[in-house]
């Protein structure tokens, strides 16, 4: 009887506990955004803005960093959605950007970005909810 239980729950969840957000797998993607971009307490903006409470932030709007008028004036609130369309092909997403970068395709590398950067607020410090929160996609 057991078995009857736990085999449509599998089925149900498994595909999408796949789909989970890591944060540590999101530092390591990190990895190569760190040439332009920093986060933490000490992030400064560099050669792109620093990322520190992007989520939730208005594009653009980096105090002490020279955007470009298309990103200044792109209207984008920073949210998953937007990003993830965003880091796929920033050119597309912002034409006009300064933003080098061919783009990461990878959904699953996407949410572990997504879940690494949420958990640093505006000024940098890392919030342990965030780092611990898991997502399980379409639920």
């Amino acid at each position: 009887m057991r078995y009857a239980l736990i085999v449509p729950l599998v089925l149900v969840f498994g595909p999408s506990l796949a789909q989970a957000q890591d944060a540590a797998n999101g530092e390591k993607v990190f990895a190569q955004c760190r040439a332009c971009h920093q986060v933490g307490a000490t992030a400064k903006n560099a050669v792109g803005p620093h990322l520190n409470g992007l989520f939730g932030r208005a594009a653009g709007s980096v105090e002490g960093y020279n955007y470009s008028p298309a990103n200044k004036g792109s209207g984008i609130t920073w949210d998953e959605a937007v990003f993830k369309e965003y880091i796929k092909d920033p050119k597309a997403k912002i034409p006009g950007t300064k933003m080098v970068y061919a783009g990461l395709k990878d959904e699953k590398r996407i949410d572990d970005l997504i879940a690494y950067l949420k958990q640093f607020d505006a000024s940098g410090q890392k919030s342990a909810g965030a780092a611990g929160a898991i997502k399980v996609a379409g639920h």
